[in-house]
């Protein structure tokens, strides 16, 4: 069978690393549209859509791009090592600001890091044989873990989970689920990770704190993680992490419904049926998300049941518009800008994590102010964008936008000459 690539869900894509684009580098992050944050807790943002559509994505993307769904050690071994090469490129992001070198500092120091991320980025992105990518994927995640547990100052509160470390969890699991189960056992098997993680979260007592609850810091999944993580957490001092252990559990439903639908477009029926079977799928998980909102809260930085329901739903409902839209009514116009996007998110996943770092390393004398020091990021933006602004949301939410431009010119540039970038 035939590769089957679908515009829709590549515009989908786009448009959904370039929101992540946008909600990671406002040019001033104390004054930020509300839709452009996270949730304080509970709840749910624009911001909060995001990582989760790129895991429904991707579940999406399993079965269009295995169609034959043969399983032998060949298939397990491509498998796992783009899942160990997401994982190690998702790590690196935590290392970079943390790099020592010889005693450098300043621009000589920068220099080396730069060249330490061209490294690691071609040893995990470039196109090698089977072996050679697993051996370097192994090696490079041996030497995070030797550093970050080795009592060196420089990393000893590195953090190990993040966006991309979870995303290369869920697609080995979705991947193996796919090829070795049934649609049937997919379904129980996502039923019962929701029902389990919320009897998990909300019956069982939390040891050296007592009853089961949801707050910050205090929950089930925040001790897990200040256990196991210690140290190694998100921003080195918490007690839990938004991306650590037990909440991973909840955001394999989110690949495995994305499975659900991506085999869904395979079947030979009409599309306008799959379209109406997508949509009433989506309504559906979205009420179940609200309905369950009521006892097992929306949560992002919990992955609730509820929030993998919900955020799914709407995901679910707004593909199965693109993909009538676009694939159905062949209506392509306006969606250009997200496709260049989307054929290629991972070296702007890549990049957005270290380009802000490296400018915020480099360093001089504040115009304004002699005495003190400004780094670049800041100067641009302070120096050539707020300026033109009275409203410092707007001018924060402009400096998002030009870092947007400058990105879509690049990959304009990446697209016009087939230059796709994979793990």
């Amino acid at each position: 069978m035939v590769k089957e690539r679908l515009i829709s869900l590549d515009v989908f894509r786009g448009l959904t690393i370039l929101l992540m684009t946008i909600v990671n580098n406002p040019g001033d992050w104390g004054h930020v549209f509300p839709p452009l944050l996270h949730s304080e807790w509970h709840g749910c943002t624009l911001t909060d859509l995001v990582f989760p559509f790129f895991i429904f994505i991707m579940g999406v993307a399993v079965p269009l791009a295995m169609p034959d769904k043969i399983y032998d050690d060949t298939t397990f071994n491509k498998i796992l090592v783009r899942s160990l090469r997401m994982f190690c490129l998702g790590i690196f992001f935590n290392y970079f600001g943390k790099i020592q070198l010889f005693n450098l500092d300043g621009i000589l120091l920068l220099v080396g890091r730069l060249l330490i991320t061209i490294a690691v980025g071609y040893a995990l992105m470039g196109n090698f044989s089977s072996k050679l990518k697993n051996i370097l994927a192994v090696s490079i995640l041996l030497i995070y873990l030797i550093l970050a547990y080795s009592g060196i100052e420089a990393y000893q509160d590195v953090r190990l989970p993040g966006v991309l470390q979870r995303i290369a969890i869920v697609y080995f699991v979705i991947s193996l689920l796919y090829l070795k189960t049934s649609q049937r056992t997919q379904i129980i098997t996502g039923i019962a990770l929701l029902l389990g993680y919320w009897a998990i979260m909300t019956l069982i007592p939390v040891p050296g704190i007592g009853e089961p609850n949801l707050d910050k810091a205090t929950n089930l999944a925040s001790w897990l993680d200040s256990i196991l993580l210690k140290g190694h957490m998100y921003h080195g001092t918490v007690t839990w992490d938004p991306e650590g252990i037990l909440s991973t559990i909840p955001s394999i439903v989110n690949g495995i419904i994305g499975l659900l639908i991506g085999q869904l477009l395979q079947l030979k029926i009409n599309k306008n049926n799959i379209v109406l079977k997508m949509a009433g799928a989506g309504i559906a998980l979205i009420i179940g998300g609200l309905v369950w909102n009521l006892v097992f809260p929306i949560n992002k930085s919990l992955w609730t049941s509820s929030y993998v329901l919900y955020t799914t739903g709407l995901a679910t409902t707004f593909f199965s518009i693109l993909y009538y839209v676009i694939d159905i009514t062949d209506y392509k116009k306006g969606f250009k800008l997200f496709l260049i996007w989307g054929v290629n998110p991972m070296i702007v996943f890549f990049a957005s994590q270290i380009i802000p770092q490296a400018l915020v390393m480099i360093q001089f004398q504040n115009p304004k102010n002699p005495e003190k020091q400004i780094n670049l990021l800041s100067y641009l933006y302070e120096f050539g964008i707020a300026p033109f602004f009275s409203n410092p949301m707007t001018a924060s939410l402009a400096g998002a936008l030009t870092y947007v431009t400058i990105w879509t010119l690049i990959l304009w540039v990446f697209y016009k000459n087939k230059l796709i970038f994979k793990v």
